[in-house]
């Protein structure tokens, strides 16, 4: 039977399908005689099934060609390793054959079932990989894949699985923009594509494309995750695959003993570093400079006298008494991080399970900052019959965040240093100072004064069924709910910064998030003379969102103990709004791969797909790629060339596209408006947005070149890549005249170019008799972002700093050339400037500053980034560190923006500024008069370059005859330091947090933190 959904809107004929019921009719056995002939005898084939492990640690192994010697039939092991094939009788010989293991052969016998060990084998590559709708040896692989395995997941004590990427596969850029708990990190492949649309990769999660993302995943619970980044790779996916696909496998259970399984660790965060900003001595210089510059303080050393005019009796008792309050002391403390995981796998020929548990918890080293999950996942695998299988894959999150949108951080590095947090008699003061707009920032941490919490639950379900209608033909159908329901509380009580004795303010957002996927998809598999290997994949996909919120916000809450669960009895309901948006993609997929002799490959794929977002005229679109590959160490002119154990070399080309804009753009939109109606007021409604019933997906055409390689019996191996992908038709707003009572409509305008190239090298360094081992793998990225077209062609777009040849992002500012000093006064007078103020490149040389002499300083996409692994293993002792860099990017620090106004009000960032005596070109003199310098934006742009040592993991292998003991199969203890060190000038020069960003750095950061946990891993 086949599944079809025809709820979508935007539906197709079943032919395709019709044509696929035929291929049921091929190789079906003929029994029939020749005319006028008897038969003796009727030869009855009978079916054999089982399954194939690995012999390295006993996990199935997909895709293990099973052929019947001396036939031409022949089968794959699915994802779980199991297999079936017809047999002619009793003494029919099975070959099992995979790369990286010896091939066996088993005469069958009578059995009905055949399961089977394969030995692995060091000559060649191990792998196999997962790739869109099914799995492929790695030898066959035709596109760019990268692979993550469970082993480089467990290393790090990682909140979600995106941040296991970074630095593990090569053209992807993972950056942990904030060490808030329970934050996530952002992820590009291969750069950005669009300017205005979403450069999110899809993910896919056991067969289910995802529309909720993967922070909810545990990480413990991934068998592997797997990159699709060039066109062959991706065009399977179709309209979502433009900015590359991860694909992530669950573990699942296995035949055999069931295994319980404990995996643990408790650790300590600490602040690495602390943001320097001015003790109670430099506050008060820095206040009297600010002062000198205008002439309101003597200048030469501080007088009691010159004090008392500038500065207030608390200041003055501040400086008499030595007092330097920091107050970022009172707001941080040292964190905790925790996971406990439970896990129970085991089955048998018929049932095979995985369940397992997790709890999450991160204490933030700023106060009222945690992050807590739990999770539960149940994956079940059934064999109803040799010919049906069934199964599903539930996890369930809950997950508790305080202070995604609190910091009170801010308020310390502003705070003056001279005010008394608290009076004689330990009761806190609200104001230090005289200073109206500063509270004291300790007040925002006081139980009840602020809450933030955010709870989320999430049930999503992976539901599959298989049916092998003949050997060689294999139906399934996979359903995916995804239930997903939000609720964000925010209260401010009037004792607080944002109040200032005001009435409190309370906020809730809810949100309810279903999505479902629906997939029907037939495979056919057949080697004919045993060196054409021919494989087809159809497919037939619905997926549908609906996605609703409310939300409502007040002033004026009676009682704060109230906090945001009784907004109805507020005094004032400032707004209450909601909102739907629901969208469906309809889908059909076809991909042909075919080998030869396991020498030259070839795979062809094609995607059409409708999507409810675009215009009526533009709903479908159609995403075809193909690409070739030549395994050359299978030539017979290889054979004598014994230090090579894999070359391959491919090439792809292809077309994908983006769905990424929210619903409803096509269609005109209208805006309620206000208006006098006779003598009254009244609502009315008003034209919003033009429609464009044309608009339609932005595509990518990607190119791509790879070697892949393995020398000296795999002791060095990996890939090398070049790419460029043209994106054209991007989701730009252009601009209308105002006369036209529209100012801009969504357009399909403008094209951008990424290029570069990869490197995956992994080695095996020392691998001593001894028992000492030592493995270095490492990735390399280097990308170039360029825009190609914009609205009017080829013509830059200065208003929204775009240019032509340029990154998506493109700094354009005035370049700071130093300070102004004191023997340049002359020439600084003729700049309307003076001694101490930013010294600005006059880019034209007309001798003055305007407009004209702004010059693109840099961008935020790096030169190169690197990730390297080092691994030492010896009797039972293991040993690894992991190196992460982005080296040669600019970004825009918002955080020196906030805490670096240098007008002798606020505390600031404690930084060389100029004086008479101190002529440094790092920053300008403060000034009373000024609310920031001149010029201010050119002491915001800093090199992003960094250097991190993201990981290093310590742990020993209890021996057996100890576990054995103990009652346990194994034992490990194990001790690990995350982000202990952090090399960046932004930070030791410039007093920044952490330079780790894709964008600009926020002011709302939180410090950098290092965190030691401790571990062990425990299986019964």
């Amino acid at each position: 039977m086949f599944l079809i959904s025809t709820n979508c809107r935007v539906t197709r004929n079943g032919h395709l399908w019709m044509a696929l019921i035929a291929l049921t009719l091929i190789g079906a056995p003929a029994l029939a005689t020749s005319p006028g002939k008897t038969p003796t005898r009727i030869i009855q084939d009978r079916t054999v099934s089982g399954r194939v492990l690995s012999g390295e640690d006993n996990t199935p192994l997909p895709g293990v060609n099973v052929a019947v010697k001396g036939s031409t039939r022949g089968t794959t092991t699915d994802a779980n390793g199991t297999y079936r094939i017809s047999v002619p009788d009793n003494n029919a010989v099975l070959v099992f054959s995979s790369v990286g293991f010896i091939s066996q052969e088993l005469t069958i016998g009578t059995r009905a079932t055949v399961d089977i060990t394969l030995a692995a084998d060091d000559k060649t590559l191990s792998e196999v990989v997962v790739v869109g709708y099914g799995t492929q040896k790695k030898s066959q692989l035709t596109g760019a894949i990268s692979s993550v395995g469970s082993k480089e997941i467990a290393e790090l004590p990682i909140t979600n699985a995106r941040q296991a990427l970074q630095g593990r596969a090569a053209g992807v850029d993972v950056v942990q923009n904030s060490s808030k708990p329970g934050a996530g990190p952002t992820v590009r492949i291969r750069g950005r594509r669009s300017i205005n649309a979403s450069n999110d990769p899809l993910y896919v999660v056991d067969g289910i494309p995802l529309a909720g993302g993967i922070d909810d995943i545990n990480p413990y619970d991934i068998a592997s995750m797997e990159v699709l980044k060039d066109a062959s790779a991706t065009a399977i996916y179709g309209s979502r695959g433009s900015n590359g696909v991860v694909l992530i496998t669950t573990k699942r259970g296995k035949t055999g003993k069931t295994v319980v399984s404990y995996d643990g660790y408790y650790g300590f965060s600490d602040r690495l570093g602390q943001i320097d900003v001015f003790n109670g001595a430099e506050f008060a210089e820095y206040k009297r400079e600010s002062r000198r510059a205008v002439g309101n303080y003597p200048a030469g050393p501080a007088t009691n006298d010159a004090d008392v005019k500038i500065f207030e009796p608390i200041e003055l008792d501040g400086i008499a008494t030595g007092r330097s309050t920091d107050y970022q002391s009172f707001l941080l403390r040292q964190g905790n991080i925790q996971s406990h995981q439970v896990g129970v796998q085991g089955g048998n020929e018929k049932t095979q399970f995985a369940i397992s548990g997790n709890y999450f918890k991160d204490v933030g080293i700023v106060k009222n900052q945690d992050f807590t999950r739990y999770t539960f996942r149940v994956n079940i695998d059934h064999q109803i019959s040799n010919k049906i299988k069934v199964g599903i894959s539930t996890l369930g999150v809950y997950s508790l965040r305080n202070g995604e949108n609190f910091n009170p951080l801010g308020g310390a590095y502003a705070e003056n240093p001279l005010g008394k947090p608290y009076d004689d008699n330990g009761n806190l003061i609200f104001l230090p100072t005289s200073d109206g707009l500063r509270t004291n920032p300790i007040a925002e941490i006081i139980p009840g004064a602020q809450v933030d919490l955010t709870k989320r639950m999430r049930l999503f379900n992976s539901i599959y069924g298989e049916w092998n209608i003949i050997d060689g033909l294999r139906y399934r159908v996979n359903f995916g709910p995804d239930l997903t329901n939000r609720r964000i509380g925010r209260f401010v009580g009037s004792q607080t910064n944002a109040r200032r004795g005001a009435d409190p303010t309370a906020f809730s957002f809810n949100e309810y998030q279903f999505n479902w996927t629906l997939e029907n998809i037939l495979t056919y598999s057949k080697t004919f003379n045993q060196v054409h290997n021919l494989n087809f994949t159809a497919l037939q996909s619905v997926q549908k969102d609906d996605y609703e919120t409310n939300q409502i916000s007040v002033t004026g809450v009676p009682a704060e103990t109230q906090l945001f669960y009784n907004l109805g009895q507020a005094s004032l309901i400032n707004s209450v709004g909601s909102d739907v948006r629901r969208w469906t993609l309809n889908s059909y997929m076809g991909r042909v791969n075919y080998d030869y002799n396991n020498k030259y490959l070839l795979t062809l794929t094609a995607r059409y797909d409708g999507s409810s977002r675009f215009g009526e005229n533009t709903k479908y679109g159609f995403f075809p790629s193909a690409a070739v590959g030549w395994n050359i160490s299978n030539e017979s002119f290889m054979k004598t060339v014994t230090w090579v154990d894999n070359l391959k070399l491919r090439a792809s080309y292809g077309t994908i596209g983006s769905t990424a804009i929210d619903p409803y753009q096509t269609q005109a939109q209208l805006a309620r408006t206000a208006y006098a109606f006779g003598t009254v007021g009244a609502f009315g409604y008003r034209p919003f947005t033009i429609s464009n019933p044309d608009l339609k997906w932005e595509t990518t055409t990607t190119g791509n070149i790879g070697l892949d390689y393995s020398f000296f019996k795999g002791r060095l191996a990996g890939s090398l890549e070049y790419y460029r992908a043209d994106t054209r038709d991007l989701l730009l707003f252009d601009q209308l005249p105002l006369t036209s009572g529209f100012d801009r409509v969504l357009r399909n305008v403008g094209k951008t170019r990424n290029q570069g190239i990869e490197l995956t090298l992994s080695s095996v360094n020392v691998d001593a008799t001894g028992g000492f081992r030592w493995t270095t793998d490492l990735q390399f990225t280097r990308n170039r972002e360029s825009i190609l077209e914009l609205f009017n062609g080829k013509v830059d777009d200065v208003g929204n700093s775009r240019f032509i040849g340029q990154p998506l992002t493109a700094y354009f500012d005035y370049k700071k050339i130093g300070i102004w000093q004191t023997s340049e006064a002359e020439e600084a007078k003729r700049y309307q400037s003076v001694p101490g103020q930013i010294k600005i490149q006059d880019t034209n040389g007309d001798g003055k500053i305007d407009p004209f002499d702004r010059v693109i300083l840099g961008s935020q996409v790096p030169k190169w980034s690197a990730g390297i692994t080092n691994r030492f293993e010896y009797k039972g002792f293991d040993l690894s560190f992991f190196v992460f860099a982005r080296i040669g990017y600019m970004f825009r620090s918002l955080f020196h923006q906030d805490f670096l106004t240098l007008a002798g009000r606020y505390n600031s960032l404690d930084v060389d500024y100029w004086t008479p005596n101190n002529p440094t070109n790092e920053f300008p003199r403060p000034n009373q008069n000024q609310e920031f310098p001149p010029f201010r934006s050119t002491l915001l742009y800093f090199d992003g370059t960094f250097v991190k040592i993201r990981n290093i993991n310590f742990g020993y292998n209890v021996p057996s005859k100890f576990t054995q003991k103990l009652g346990v199969s194994s034992l490990r203890v194990f001790a690990s330091i995350q982000q202990p060190f952090i090399f960046s000038e932004y930070r030791t020069k410039y007093k920044g947090i952490d330079s780790e960003t894709d964008g600009d750095v926020n002011a709302d950061q939180s410090p950098a933190v290092r965190q030691t946990t401790f571990g062990i891993n425990l299986k019964f």
